[in-house]
């Protein structure tokens, strides 16, 4: 989809605040994936992954953003709303999509393991549910991407430290 300078800007502009999101996740030691929900211009809701801090398997920003936005609006559909969100959405959150009936979903990295809005299948644009979302992807995809890439870079180099340091204890027992 081409978009023109103008729209582009203003979905750099929520992307941005879906980054934000993200980096509050990430100073947490939750994987770094932000999500908002505007409505004619503003924001509705917003959220970050909660899933390693909440042990709860379904705690992705998406969802989360999802349920604040249908308790302040007072109402499961979000039509004409808009998701941001840093990484293409998974299974799970393409199928919430659906059922809150957003309109549009802009996503910034693909996700090839488990997107499902583009990358694996395109469960939101499939017309045989009753409702499909308008999908807008790549807004911001390498600032996306890095702030991941370097999160996992890091997690595994301190989980190879944390192993060097449990073998270095167990020599000395």
């Amino acid at each position: 989809m081409h978009l023109s300078e103008s729209e582009r800007l203003r979905h750099e502009k929520w992307m941005r605040v879906a980054l934000a999101q993200a980096a509050l996740a990430e100073k947490l030691g939750e994987v770094p994936i932000g999500a908002v929900i505007v409505k004619d211009e503003k924001v509705i809701a917003k959220a970050y992954n909660l899933r390693e801090l909440s042990h709860v398997a379904t705690a992705h920003a998406e969802l989360l953003a999802i349920n604040e936005a249908n308790q302040l609006q007072e109402k499961w559909r979000l039509e004409g709303a808009t998701l941001y969100v840093t990484l293409e959405p998974c299974p799970m959150c393409a199928g919430a999509i659906i059922l809150s009936r957003i309109q549009t979903v802009v996503f910034g990295a693909r996700d090839p393991k488990a997107g499902c809005v583009g990358s694996l299948m395109n469960i939101v644009e499939d017309t045989r549910f009753n409702h499909n979302a308008q999908v807008i992807e790549g807004i911001l995809a390498e600032e996306c991407g890095q702030r991941l890439s370097h999160f996992f870079k890091a997690l595994r180099e301190r989980r190879k430290k944390e192993k060097v340091m449990h073998n270095s204890v167990d020599n000395l027992q």
